[in-house]
């Protein structure tokens, strides 16, 4: 749990994390022009390492410190003689193996890796499956604490330390020694399973608690602790020997054992097939294509025995949404919620690219006079920067202004657009060159670059690389958009490339950083303190910061034409999104445990999530922290509506009322799902207020009025290229999309619109978006629009009187993408051909009354002949009810969960829609013979 939460009331911004080392004398040179990120630093002895036209140093400037302990000593990191060289991931779920906090642990605090934690200790590794959990803090936050079950080890092991051996992508080795043993255990997210390695004792396991056996078969024995199931597997041959809480096996000559944490009994024959295909390491690769970000998550094996290369994988909820990949019934609990195993090496993820541009579109709403004035406040102030002087609050500072540059352009202020960029120019040539008052310097033994002055623990706890820097990176790309000079390698850029390299590194190969910091690929998000050093694990407060580096790895890659680090940017920015989406916003109503009183959470931490932030109670501050800054790689927030409106009225609850500290950044965010709402708040004050540090009335009056007229973002479309987006307002879409490169090109959007964008400008247009107006909102019946009819009936009909038809029990069995007694609708003898560029929508009411933990899901299926075989189904993702009386909006924006085979030409063909009870113990209803019952098909 958090014992301690700062409090710094004095300041608006304080971020997580901890831990970092002392630089030495000499870089090492770097050979990186292979991973796209510029020219290598020569080798120097000297203080300042060139860089393009910057530079920076090699050593921290004086009186300044590195990564240190709590006491405040320095700190090395603690690995192997064989990792020793290779650069260490910090900010992830596991660095406490490497970064020794507190001097009287030399082994780790609790690390969650789910759905086991674990705990090194001197005796070996405790494991533990905490599936109950528990709510601390006044009901403030929820955790499922580590608890261990049992330790595995070697007998008589005592080790004085352990240390990080080996890593991957999401795996990890510690390593124990004593002078007579050595121990290593592979670990990692989603691995049920325990690798272990070891010499100079037999295989032991220590339990918590006297085990009961279910299942002795020699070498391999099935043991219940805590009434948690758990299979160790011995090499054949062996056996193993249960003497109350101490299990002991021989290992005959052999160095290596395993275990694994069952989801029931009746598992351990399925779990015994891998028990010998140990995990060596895990990789995670992505590609941007056509609006469509695509991720293989794979883990390589070496078969100790026999030769069985598979394994199993425990899929957090952010991943088996997006997957087609087959998942075996087997689950997991975990703090994410449900976790579903797949009975493979690999899977693969499929999202659409959440856009990102550099500005929201022009638009008719917007006053150029008011604004030119809210902009010459900022331009023409007498210190633009406001007194910022570390890396964090001089970032939010440049962050203002970036936002500013595009939309001065937008309205031909191109005087105050270029004042506004030479401000930003000159802030950052300060700090990218060595010697003065702010400077970056680079730490030879934690492979990072920490700039100086620091702040929040980023130079002595290597805390919020990647919160602070991306402001850096969003400013540079936006500079770059208009001076590529200034980006260049040999000018500024090979600068932005370091802080690039050191917090999203795209290379496992790169000898000065380490593969991307503080992104957990496997976990979907970025972790903030770089020490890892408490109980509940990792945390990560600000993710909307973290969004803001993607964002601008998105801007900067096109900017500087670098389309790798445009669809890295890409990549991290959509799995992210869905993570923020299930595990800070709940949007599924999924995942936070029942008893746990709210909405969202200002804090996710590896054992759960806190209603709360480092430094205030505020709950403007709690929901505000998840949305800024604001920019227009915010607009992925937008996928779920609802969910905005929820955290809005939570805010409110909690608040006693609207927003006043930070009412600016709430107003943004709730204009992405209600724009006239939103509006109405802005006019209320008519810029009577004091906006957050990091905006400005300009940016806000610009946001709030172009969304209220172009309409909130439509996330069910996508463009083919990445810096491009849709907005959509009474049956209108608007279409932008911003070309960097050097010729005209054409962006493709997935409901067939096409949007010519002459070169280095943006383009914008207007349009029904395809042959549907709003996929959204199905208007009322018509030729390919059904209404849902009592009695099984879909219908073009609109004379049915209204009623409503009950939705069966899921029995209290997760029925997920299965449909179970559900209830059915139906059409026959349909013809019409495939609309280009439409998809299937619907729009239903539902409700489940009080019931708890329901949740509609809906199929629909193509016959298109009409001879029994569906040729088509697409299964949607389901939809968490409340238990509060009354109709809820269910529509296709949930998200498809999996399709079967494809469209064609109806030809007397039938269309069935199916809506079933995915999850809970209680009946619901869907509303039938109105408009806002209906279901609409993609033909003509």
């Amino acid at each position: 749990m958090i014992e301690v939460l700062l409090v710094r009331t004095s300041l608006s911004r304080l971020a997580p994390g901890l831990a970092s080392r002392p630089a030495a004398a000499t870089l090492l040179a770097i050979a990186v022009a292979a991973v796209g990120l510029g020219p290598a630093a020569s080798p120097a002895a000297a203080a300042t390492i060139p860089a393009g036209a910057g530079s920076y140093s090699d050593s921290r400037p004086a009186g300044t410190s590195g990564p240190t302990t709590n006491t405040g000593a320095p700190v090395t990191p603690k690995l192997t003689t064989a990792a020793r060289d290779k650069p260490v991931p910090t900010n992830d779920w596991w660095s406490s193996l490497a970064y020794q906090r507190y001097g009287d642990n030399p082994y780790s605090t609790p690390m969650y890796g789910h759905p086991l934690t674990y705990q090194a200790k001197a005796s070996g590794l405790e494991v533990g499956y905490p599936t109950t959990p528990a709510i601390v803090g006044d009901g403030r936050q929820y955790e499922y604490a580590h608890k261990a079950d049992l330790t595995v080890g070697l007998s008589g092991l005592n080790s004085p330390d352990t240390k990080a051996d080996a890593w991957s992508d999401w795996t990890v080795t510690p390593y124990w020694a004593d002078g007579s043993r050595t121990f290593r255990a592979t670990i990692g997210h989603g691995m049920p399973f325990v690798y272990a390695k070891g010499s100079g004792g037999d295989a032991r396991i220590t339990t918590a608690s006297t085990p009961t056996v279910f299942s002795d078969d020699g070498n391999v024995l099935g043991i219940t602790v805590a009434g948690h199931h758990y299979a160790l597997f011995a090499p054949t041959g062996s056996d193993w020997n249960v003497s109350g809480t101490a299990i002991t096996a021989g290992l005959g000559g052999k160095d290596y054992f395993s275990l694994a944490v069952l989801p029931s009994t009746d598992a351990l024959a399925t779990y015994r097939k891998y028990a010998f295909s140990f995990v060596t390491g895990s990789q995670v690769a992505w590609q941007s294509t056509g609006g469509t970000v695509k991720a293989t998550y794979s883990l390589t094996t070496e078969a100790k025995e026999g030769t069985e290369r598979g394994t199993l994988q425990a899929l957090y909820r952010h991943q088996w949404l997006h997957t087609t990949d087959a998942l075996t019934p087997y689950t997991y609990v975990s703090p994410r919620g449900t976790m579903k195993v797949r009975e493979s090496a690999s899977f693969t993820t499929s999202q659409k690219n959440n856009g990102v541009v550099p500005a929201l579109p022009a638009s008719s709403g917007v006053d150029k006079a008011r604004l030119a004035g809210y902009l010459n406040e900022v331009a023409n102030a007498s210190d633009p920067f406001s007194g910022a002087a570390d890396t964090y609050w001089t970032g939010k500072a440049l962050g203002r202004l970036a936002q500013l540059v595009p939309v001065a352009d937008q309205i031909g202020e191109t005087a105050t657009r270029d004042k506004l960029l030479g401000l930003m120019k000159g802030r950052l040539q300060e700090w990218f060159t060595a010697g003065g008052a702010s400077e970056f310097s680079y730490d030879k033994d934690w492979k990072t670059l920490t700039g100086y002055p620091a702040s929040y623990g980023s130079d002595t706890e290597l805390n919020d690389h990647h919160f602070h820097y991306s402001y850096y990176v969003y400013a540079a790309a936006i500079i770059a958009q208009y001076d590529q000079a200034w980006a260049a390698d040999s000018a500024w850029g090979t600068m932005i490339k370091h802080l690039i390299r050191d917090t999203a590194n795209p290379s496992r190969t790169d000898s000065a950083y380490p593969f991307l910091r503080g992104f957990d690929v496997y976990a979907g998000h970025s972790w903030a303190s770089g020490h890892q050093g408490f109980a509940a694990g990792n945390n990560q407060e600000s993710s909307s910061e973290s969004i803001n580096l993607s964002a601008g790895l998105v801007l900067w890659g096109a900017a500087t034409g670098d389309n790798n680090l445009r669809d890295l940017g890409s990549f991290l920015l959509t799995t992210e999104s869905e993570a923020i989406t299930q595990y800070w916003f709940d949007a599924s109503q999924q995942v936070f445990p029942a008893s746990f009183g709210h909405d969202t959470v200002g804090m996710v931490w590896g054992s759960g999530g806190a209603y709360s932030t480092w430094w205030t109670a505020n709950p403007e501050e709690i929901h505000g922290i998840n949305v800024l800054p604001v920019t227009g790689g915010s607009l992925h927030l937008a996928r779920e509506k609802a969910a905005i409106k929820r955290n809005i009225a939570e805010m409110e609850r909690e608040n006693g009322g609207p927003a006043q500290e930070w009412r600016d950044l709430l107003w943004q965010f709730e204009s992405l799902s209600d724009p006239a709402a939103a509006k109405a708040k802005w006019d209320g004050v008519n810029g009577n207020y004091e906006p957050e540090q990091g905006e400005s009335k300009a940016h806000t009056y610009h946001w709030i009025n172009t969304l209220n007229t172009v309409g909130a973002p439509d996330m069910t479309v996508s463009g083919d290229l990445p810096t491009s987006a849709v907005f959509s307002k009474g049956g209108t879409r608007t279409y932008t999309a911003h070309n960097h490169g050097s010729t005209a090109r054409t962006v493709t959007f997935s409901d067939g619109k096409t949007l010519s964008v002459p070169a280095r400008s943006t383009a914008t247009s207007t349009g029904p978006g395809g042959s549907d107006p709003d996929p959204e909102e199905p208007g009322p019946s018509t030729g390919n629009t059904f209404r849902l009819k009592s009695g099984g009936v879909l219908t073009t009909a609109t004379t049915d009187p209204a009623g409503a038809d009950t939705i069966a029990s899921a029995d209290g069995v997760n029925r997920d993408g299965a449909p179970y007694r559900p209830t059915v609708y139906e059409v026959k003898k349909v013809n019409g051909k495939v609309a280009s560029g439409a998809a299937t929508a619907f729009r239903l009411r539902v409700d489940a009354g009080t019931k708890v933990g329901l949740a509609p899901q809906v199929r629909v299926s193509y016959d298109l002949t009409g001879d029994g075989t569906f040729d088509r189904a697409e299964t949607f993702r389901y939809f968490a009810t409340d238990p509060v009386n009354g109709w809820e909006e269910y529509t296709q924006a949930s998200g498809a969960q999996a399709t079967t085979g494809s469209l064609g030409e109806l030809k007397n063909g039938t269309v069935r829609l199916e809506v079933w009870n995915a999850l809970g113990n209680g009946t619901s209803q869907v509303q039938t013979g109105t408009d806002a019952a209906v279901l609409k098909i993609p033909y003509v």
